[in-house]
């Protein structure tokens, strides 16, 4: 039997001290090219990019990397990865182009030429070449999620986690990390962890929902949406107006509030809404009872 191209997770848990249930039983199936995860804070997405990543190891479950047992090789994996988590540290005083090339060389990168041309390489893909001798320390925001996956690239790694990109990146900055990551995952397993619908919605093929450690959907954003056709009704309440029960969400208008309501149609009030990958969401986190979550993400 041919074994599967691409990332498998089987039954993957992980429960804290104190009893905190972090991830119950966890599959995932994830091929080639650029995959979503998708969830509110405290749905399980860091632990398991920080379990994906070999920094912790789960309570149960597996891990395949092309076939082959990740628990049982985590340094089969070490050597084909490459992490972005949240934060990204720096050492004051360090340039990105010193540090770049002290990770290269302990990722095996021991010639000096072909080190310094790995860098530059990178450097010149996260559109940091000009930037290359300052102070990471200096670095805006949007420079340090951009050194933070030149960083991850280092030695064309088969499998690319990265947790929350684009967190507090101005538009252009969301643009051009997506164009790196998009380019990344034309020869890789690229895994992108984030609560922002619109990234998954604009760059993965498919994706995967987590909610309580859960993943309560799965598929394409075609495939996931289709179901809540004809379903879907909209309208916008009026300042001061109350809101009718049973919204699947809200958001705000420059008239009042945009309600969003699944099922039959509420009244004549309510037009027709085609659904998106946002009303999938929503819908799948009150389905696990997470609906107030799925507000505050």
């Amino acid at each position: 039997m041919t074994a599967f191209t691409g990332l498998e997770v089987r039954g993957l848990a992980k429960t804290y001290a104190g009893g905190v249930p972090a991830l119950q039983g966890v599959d995932l199936r994830v091929p080639p090219g650029l995959y979503g995860l998708l969830g509110p804070n405290g749905a399980g997405k860091s632990t398991l990019m920080r379990t994906l990543a070999t920094l912790q190891r789960p309570d149960a479950g597996s891990i395949l990397l092309d076939g082959v047992d990740v628990l049982a090789d985590p340094h089969h994996l070490r050597q084909r990865l490459g992490y972005l988590p949240q934060q990204i540290g720096a050492y004051p005083g360090v340039s990105a182009r010193s540090l770049l090339e002290r990770f290269a060389w302990l990722k095996g990168r021991t010639d000096a030429r072909a080190r310094r041309a790995e860098v530059d390489a990178l450097l010149d893909q996260v559109n940091l070449a000009d930037a290359a001798g300052r102070a990471v320390a200096t670095y805006s925001g949007g420079m340090l999620r951009r050194f933070g996956i030149a960083l991850a690239l280092i030695g064309s790694p088969r499998l690319l986690v990265v947790d929350e990109p684009t967190a507090g990146l101005d538009p252009a900055e969301r643009n051009r990390f997506h164009r790196v990551l998009a380019d990344v995952a034309q020869g890789a397993v690229v895994l992108l962890s984030t609560h922002i619908v619109e990234d998954v919605q604009n760059l993965c093929a498919r994706l995967a929902i987590l909610a309580g450690g859960r993943v309560v959907a799965e598929g394409t954003p075609a495939d996931l949406a289709a179901p809540l056709a004809g379903r879907l009704w909209e309208c916008v309440v009026p300042h001061g107006a109350p809101l009718p029960a049973g919204a699947l969400h809200l958001a705000a208008a420059p008239q009042g509030t945009r309600v969003v309501v699944h099922g039959e149609r509420p009244g004549d009030a309510f037009a027709p809404r085609t659904p998106g990958l946002e009303d999938v969401y929503y819908l799948a986190l009150a389905g696990a009872g997470l609906a107030d979550q799925a507000e505050a993400a």
